[in-house]
C-alpha cells in the first residue's frame, strides 16, 4: 500500500496542476525511514509504468543528493537502509531499461563520491564477478555502473589518494576488463549475421571505450602498457570497421557504429597528448585512419561528432612536432585544406535548416563554445593547430582560398553567398592566436594579417547596407566585430556601435540575437584603466528605445497556455543579457524610465513564475531587477518597491525555490537602498516567515536570507525586540554555526546581532552565543572557522565604547569555562591576527590591539605578558598598515555557463553588497593609532610608555616610542 500511494504521487508530480502538492507530499513521505528502499522497489517492479519507474529513479537520485552523507561525510540513513542500498542497487541497474540506467548510475556516481571506495570496497570485485562472455546485456549495464564511478576521474587532479583508489580498480577490474575486450571481438566476429547480438556486442565495445579513457585518464596503466600491440590492433580493427546493418536510418542521428568511432578517437586523442612515448610508434597508423575516415564520410549530420573526434585526434597530432613535419610543405598543406578542412568548415543544407528552423540552437552551437563537437569548430581548431608550428605556411595557403572564395562572391552575390560566408570563417580562424575569452574575444592576433583591414574591405559593407543582405553574411559581421572586439580602437567602435544597434531591429531572429549579443559584450569592455569603451553618455540617449525594443522582443510571442507562454518568453537569454547590460551602463540614466522598465519586469516576472525552465535567462532577469534596484530605488525607493513587492512576496508564498535566493536578495537591496527611517511594514510582515526552520534547510537560500535579516535588523532592531523575535534569530545563528557550509554566515549575522541590538537587551544571550562558538572550535574546527572567530573577537575587542570591548570579551568568555582566555588569545587569536587577509578586517584588529593596550584593565593588571605580546602583534600590523581598497563602480561578470536550477547560492552582481566598514571615520589608521595610544598615554600619566619599558625588550620598547612620536 505504501508503494502504491508513493507511485501515485510521482504520477502526480509529472503534472503541472498537481505538482507542488505531489512534491509536498513527497518530502513529507522522504522523513520516513525505508523511503529510499521503496523507491528502488518501484523501480524494480514491472508493474509500475515506465513513465512512474522513471520518477522514482529520479527522485531516488535527487534524495540520495540531499540526504546520503552530512558535511563530516556521515551516513544520514540509518546504517541498515545504507547497505540494502548498496546490495541491491546495482544489480538493479543492470536490468533496467537504458533511460532508467542513466539516473541509477548518477546514483551510483553520489554514492561513490563518499564511500568508493574504502566504504565500499565490494564494488569493485562484485562488478567484475558479473561480467560474462557471452550475454552483452548483463555486461552492458556493469560497464554502465563502472563508468558512473569511474568516470569522476576524469577532471581530478594527481594525489595520492586518487591514485591509490585506481590501483584498487586496476588490481580488481583490469585483467577482466581486458578479458571482455577480447572476449566481445570474437563475439562481433562471430555474430556479424545476428544484427541483434551484433549491435548490442557493438554498445558494449562503445561502453569499454569509454572505461579504457577512464583507467587510462590519469596514468597508463601497466597491464594497457604490456598489451599496446594487441590493443592498437583492436582499435585499428574498430576504427575501419564497416557493417551495413549497423548503420542509421536517419540522416540526423547517429547510429552504433559512429559513437564506437567516437569514442576509439578519443582514447587515440588521450594517448597522443598524454602517452606519446609509448604510444607515439602507433600514430602514423591511425592518422592514416583517421584521414581516409574524413575524406571518405558524408556530409550528414549523423557524423558530425564522429568527424569532430577524428579532426580533434588530427589537431593533437599537429601539435606535436614530430609528427606533423608531414604536413610541412605547400602541396600537402593545400590537400589538408582543400579535403579536409574545407568540407567541414563550409556551411552544409542541414545548418541553414537549423538556422530558419531551430534559431536559437544555431546560435548557442555556433557562438557559445558549445559547438566543440560541430564540424566548424573542429575544424577550425585543427587549423590553429597546424597554425602552431607553421604560421608562416598556413597563413600563405589559406589566404589563397580565402582570395578564391571572396573572388567567387564578388562575380555573383546573389548566388555564391556561402563562398563569402566560408572565407570570412576561414581568416576569422587563421587570425585569431592563442585562446578566445568570453569577456575580451580576441587578445592576440597573427601578425601575417590585418583584421582592422579585412573587415574595413570585406565586412563593413554588410554590416552598413540597407540594400537586402543574405542574413548569414550580415551575422557574420556582427559575429566578427563579436570575435575580434578587443582589437578595435575607441574610435572605430565610435562609428561601429549604432550599426550593431541598429540591427536589433531585423526580423531575423539570428541576426538581432547576435546584435543583441555583441552590442552587450561591447558594453561590458573596458580598456586597461577601466575605463569603458563605450561610455554611459554614448548610450543613454539610445536608453529609452533601446530597452524598449529589446522588451518588445522578448515578449513578443502571445501564447495562450501558461507553461508554453513561460518556455517560449524565456527561450532567449541574450535579450534579456543585453537589457541587462544596458542598465548597467547608464545607471542612474534609468531614473526617468523607471515605471516602464518595472512594468516589463513584473509582467516577465509574472509569467517565468508559471514554468522556471531557463535558468540563465532567469539569471540575467533578476540581475537586470538588481541594476534598476541600485540606481533607481534611491532616488525612488517608494515607487520601486511598492512596484516589486506583490510579485516578489508571491514568489515567497508560492514557494518557487528556483527564484527564492535572487528574490530574498532583491529584498534586502530595496531595503539598503533605503537605509533611514523605520521598517515598513512589508518588511516586518517577511520576518515571521523568514525566521522559519524550513526555508534555512535549503543551503542555496542561507546567504540571502542573511543578508535580508541583516538589513532588516539594521532598521527593525526594536521592532525584532518588541515582537518577541530575538530568540528565533538567535536560533538561526546556532542552526548555521554548527556546520561548515553555513558558519561564515552565522559570524555575519552574529556580528550584526552584536552592532544594531544594544548589550542590555543581549545580556542573558552572550554566554550561549559563546558556548556555541567554543563547542566548534572544540570539536570541528577549520581554518576558517578559526580565522573568522579571530575576526569576530576584534570586533568585540574594538567596540569598547558600545559596552562590549576586550575586558567583556573575557568576561563572558571565562563564564563559559574559567580560564579559557588564556589559551584561547595565545593559541588562535594572536596567531591568526597576522593572517587577516582582508584590508577592513586587519583595520578592525589595529583597533582593537590598539584599545587593548590603553583601555583593558585585564591586560594591565592580570596579563602583563599578553600586553607585550598584544603590543607585539600591533607593531607587527602598523610595518604594513591596511589601506582601504579603492572601488570602482564597475560591475563584475559571473560566469552562468554551468548555470541549472536547485544547484545552490547565486550571488547578484548587480547588488552585490560591499564590504562594510565598522570604522568609516578613521581614515588613517597608523595616525589613529598614535593618536589613541598618546591620548591614553597622557591620560594615565605615563602608563603605556611605562609598561613597554616594563614589559618589552628595549627594541620594542623603542620601537613603540617611535610610533608614539610620529
Amino acid at each position: 500500500m505504501e508503494l502504491q500511494r508513493i507511485a501515485q504521487l510521482l504520477e502526480a508530480s509529472l503534472d503541472p496542476r498537481q505538482n507542488k502538492q505531489a512534491e509536498l507530499a513527497l518530502r513529507q513521505e522522504e522523513r520516513k525511514p525505508g523511503y529510499s528502499v521503496c523507491l528502488l522497489q518501484i523501480v524494480a517492479a514491472d508493474s509500475f509504468s515506465n513513465t512512474v519507474r522513471l520518477a522514482s529513479a529520479l527522485s531516488f537520485k535527487n534524495f540520495l543528493k540531499r540526504n546520503w552523507t552530512d558535511e563530516e561525510g556521515n551516513h544520514k540513513l540509518p546504517p541498515n537502509e545504507v547497505v540494502t542500498i548498496k546490495q541491491e542497487l546495482v544489480g538493479l541497474m543492470i536490468s533496467v531499461p537504458p533511460n532508467i540506467q542513466s539516473q541509477l548510475g548518477d546514483a551510483v556516481g553520489i554514492i561513490a563520491d563518499s564511500d568508493f571506495w574504502e566504504r565500499w570496497d565490494t564494488l569493485v570485485d562484485d562488478l567484475a564477478s558479473r561480467l560474462t562472455v557471452d550475454n552483452p546485456t548483463i555486461n552492458i549495464g556493469v560497464l554502465q555502473v563502472a563508468h558512473s564511478i569511474f568516470k569522476r576521474w576524469r577532471p581530478l587532479y594527481r594525489s595520492d589518494e586518487l591514485f591509490t583508489e585506481i590501483n584498487h580498480v586496476l588490481a580488481r577490474f583490469g585483467a577482466p576488463f581486458l578479458s571482455l575486450l577480447e572476449s566481445t571481438d570474437k563475439s562481433i566476429d562471430q555474430n556479424k549475421t545476428n544484427k541483434a547480438v551484433l549491435r548490442q556486442s557493438i554498445n558494449s565495445l562503445n561502453l569499454m571505450m569509454k572505461l579504457f579513457y577512464d583507467l587510462s585518464c590519469q596514468d597508463l596503466p601497466p597491464a594497457f602498457e604490456d598489451n599496446l600491440p594487441a590493443i592498437t590492433s583492436l582499435l585499428q580493427k574498430y576504427l575501419t570497421f564497416d557493417d551495413p546493418s549497423l548503420y542509421s536510418d536517419s540522416d540526423d542521428e547517429s547510429g552504433p557504429l559512429e559513437f564506437l568511432k567516437s569514442a576509439i578517437l578519443e582514447v587515440l586523442t588521450l594517448y597522443v597528448q598524454k602517452y606519446e612515448d609509448a604510444f607515439g610508434a602507433y600514430v602514423e597508423l591511425f592518422v592514416a585512419s583517421s584521414w581516409n575516415l574524413l575524406t571518405t564520410t558524408g556530409q550528414e549530420t549523423k557524423y558530425d561528432i564522429l568527424v569532430s573526434k577524428a579532426l580533434q585526434f588530427l589537431t593533437s597530432v599537429s601539435r606535436i612536432k614530430q609528427h606533423s613535419q608531414a604536413f610541412n610543405n605547400e602541396a600537402n598543406m593545400g590537400q589538408v585544406i582543400e579535403r579536409v578542412v574545407l568540407p567541414n568548415l563550409a556551411l552544409r543544407d542541414s545548418d541553414m535548416e537549423l538556422f530558419e528552423d531551430e534559431p536559437i540552437e544555431f546560435i548557442r552551437r555556433d557562438l557559445e563554445g558549445s559547438d566543440n563537437d560541430t564540424r566548424r569548430r573542429a575544424a577550425t581548431d585543427f587549423l590553429r593547430g597546424l597554425m602552431s608550428q607553421f604560421e608562416k605556411l598556413v597563413t600563405e595557403v589559406v589566404y589563397k582560398y580565402i582570395n578564391h572564395y571572396l573572388s567567387e562572391y564578388s562575380a555573383d552575390p546573389a548566388n555564391k553567398w556561402r563562398s563569402k560566408d566560408t572565407a570570412v570563417y576561414l581568416f576569422s580562424s587563421i587570425a585569431a592566436t592563442g585562446s578566445i575569452t568570453a569577456s575580451q574575444g580576441v587578445k592576440s592576433t597573427n601578425p601575417l594579417v590585418n583584421v582592422i583591414e579585412f573587415f574595413q574591405n570585406n565586412i563593413a559593407s554588410d554590416l552598413m547596407s540597407d540594400n537586402a543582405v543574405e542574413p548569414i553574411l550580415q551575422v557574420d559581421s556582427i559575429k566578427y566585430l563579436y570575435t575580434f572586439r578587443t582589437q578595435m580602437s575607441r574610435d572605430q567602435w565610435r562609428d561601429a556601435f549604432p550599426l550593431l544597434v541598429r540591427h536589433l531591429a531585423s526580423s531575423n531572429y539570428v541576426v538581432y540575437t547576435y546584435a543583441a549579443i555583441a552590442v552587450e559584450r561591447v558594453l561590458a569592455l573596458v580598456d586597461d584603466t577601466r575605463r569603458p569603451i563605450v561610455d554611459k553618455d554614448s548610450v543613454a540617449p539610445l536608453a529609452k528605445d533601446l530597452l524598449e525594443h529589446l522588451f518588445k522582443l522578448i515578449e513578443k510571442d502571445n501564447i495562450a497556455d501558461k507553461n508554453q507562454a513561460a518556455s517560449k518568453l524565456q527561450e532567449n537569454e541574450f535579450l534579456m543579457r543585453c537589457v541587462m547590460r544596458v542598465l548597467i551602463v547608464i545607471k542612474d540614466g534609468v531614473i526617468p524610465l523607471t515605471n516602464n522598465v518595472l512594468k516589463h519586469f513584473v509582467g516577465i516576472t509574472e509569467v517565468i513564475c508559471a514554468n522556471p525552465s531557463n535558468p540563465r535567462f532567469c539569471y540575467y532577469h533578476f540581475e537586470a531587477i538588481g541594476a534598476l534596484i541600485r540606481f533607481a530605488a534611491p532616488t525612488q525607493p517608494q515607487v520601486v518597491e511598492n512596484t516589486l513587492y506583490p510579485p516578489f512576496a508571491a514568489i515567497l508564498r508560492d514557494d518557487i525555490q528556483d527564484f527564492m535566493p535572487y528574490v530574498i536578495q532583491l529584498f534586502a537591496a530595496l531595503l539598503e537602498a533605503n537605509p533611514s527611517g523605520p521598517l515598513p511594514d512589508y518588511y516586518k510582515s517577511l520576518i515571521p516567515p523568514i525566521l522559519t526552520r524550513d526555508l534555512w534547510l535549503l543551503k542555496g537560500n542561507v546567504p540571502a536570507l542573511v543578508r535580508l535579516l541583516s538589513s532588516i535588523i539594521a532598521r527593525g532592531a526594536s521592532d525584532i525586540v518588541a515582537n518577541d523575535q530575538l530568540v528565533p534569530v538567535l536560533g538561526i545563528f546556532q542552526q548555521l554555526v554548527l556546520l561548515k557550509s553555513t558558519d561564515m554566515y552565522a559570524f555575519e549575522l552574529l556580528e550584526c546581532v552584536l552592532t544594531y541590538f544594544s548589550p542590555s537587551v543581549l545580556q542573558t544571550y552572550y554566554i550561549p552565543i559563546m558556548q556555541a562558538l567554543l563547542t566548534r572550535l572544540e570539536k570541528s574546527k577549520t581554518e576558517a572557522f578559526s580565522a573568522r572567530f579571530v575576526r569576530l573577537y576584534h570586533f568585540m575587542s574594538a567596540k569598547g565604547d558600545q559596552g562590549l570591548g576586550t575586558d567583556f570579551f573575557i568576561k563572558i568568555i571565562d563564564q563559559v569555562q574559567t580560564g579559557i582566555f588564556v589559551p584561547l588569545y595565545l593559541n588562535i587569536i594572536l596567531p591568526g591576527t597576522p593572517k587577516l587577509a582582508r584590508p577592513l578586517d586587519r583595520k578592525t584588529a589595529v583597533i582593537s590591539l590598539t584599545k587593548t593596550l590603553a583601555d583593558s584593565f585585564a591586560f594591565a593588571e592580570n596579563y602583563k605578558k599578553g600586553w607585550a605580546f598584544t603590543c607585539n602583534a600591533l607593531l607587527e600590523l602598523l610595518l604594513n598598515p591596511p589601506v582601504p581598497s579603492t572601488a570602482d563602480d564597475l560591475i563584475a561578470d559571473h560566469d552562468v555557463d554551468d548555470m541549472s536550477f536547485g544547484v545552490g547560492f547565486t550571488q547578484l552582481t548587480t547588488i552585490k553588497r560591499p564590504a562594510q566598514d565598522p570604522w568609516p571615520n578613521i581614515i588613517d589608521i597608523k595616525r589613529w593609532a598614535t593618536e589613541y595610544l598618546n591620548s591614553a598615554n597622557a591620560r594615565e600619566n605615563g602608563k603605556i610608555l611605562n609598561y613597554a619599558k616594563e614589559r618589552l625588550s628595549p627594541e620594542e620598547s623603542r620601537t613603540l616610542a617611535m610610533y608614539m612620536q610620529m
